[in-house]
């Protein structure tokens, strides 16, 4: 995508088909294929409490590291509750996610095919979650995947905010230790924190 677009579109495309099939292998449960796989079932009751659960953990945590985030507490946790309480029980099943995905999971073979890395921590989930991490991994080429017709814009308001907060506590963690790449860090979290807040207001 940085050094050729012209050569990236059909890429992208068939990406975008590979997407659409995997989005229709739904399964009755969710959670990690091994778990699955298995016999097991997942002890929370649904995607969208478990990413909630963990979205106020997250904010928990960043704001005992960051005073604006302490002072828009209150706005932030009543926007993912709001968000969560929107979400109607699924239907349909969960399709296969990646949980991550972005430009640096794909690879390009020989055959100019897309193939997808870095998959051990493929589940069953939400297929808004991995939408929402593509429009922000993938940004102005995100339409060309295909964008969010056809999903729940519940989940995506919910996954949207939780991402980004995830997306600050994240780095703000990982700058109480010795990380080397301490500016690219701050960077990731002001950037998200911006979002976050924007999402909000």
């Amino acid at each position: 995508m940085e050094r050729d677009l012209r050569a990236a579109a059909p890429v992208l495309a068939r990406l975008a088909d590979t997407l659409r099939v995997l989005a229709e292998d739904r399964a009755p449960g969710w959670g990690k294929l091994a778990l699955l796989n298995n016999g097991g079932v997942s002890k929370v009751s649904s995607p969208a409490q478990l990413v909630l659960d963990r979205a106020l953990d997250d904010l928990a945590e960043a704001a005992g590291r960051d005073d604006r985030i302490a002072a828009a507490w209150g706005c932030l946790a009543d926007g993912l509750h709001a968000r969560a309480v929107a979400v109607a029980p699924r239907g349909g099943g969960y399709g296969p996610v990646h949980g991550e995905l972005g430009p640096d999971h794909v690879l390009v073979d020989a055959a100019g095919e897309p193939v997808l890395i870095d998959i051990e921590g493929l589940m069953h989930f939400d297929v808004e979650w991995e939408h929402v991490i593509l429009r922000i991994r993938f940004g102005d080429h995100y339409p060309s995947l295909g964008g969010t017709e056809g999903l729940d814009r519940h989940r995506l308001d919910l996954y949207g905010l939780t991402i980004r907060l995830s997306l600050v506590a994240g780095p703000l963690r990982l700058l109480d230790g010795d990380f080397p790449h301490r500016a690219v860090m701050r960077e990731i979290a002001e950037y998200n924190l911006t979002a976050a807040l924007a999402l909000v207001e």
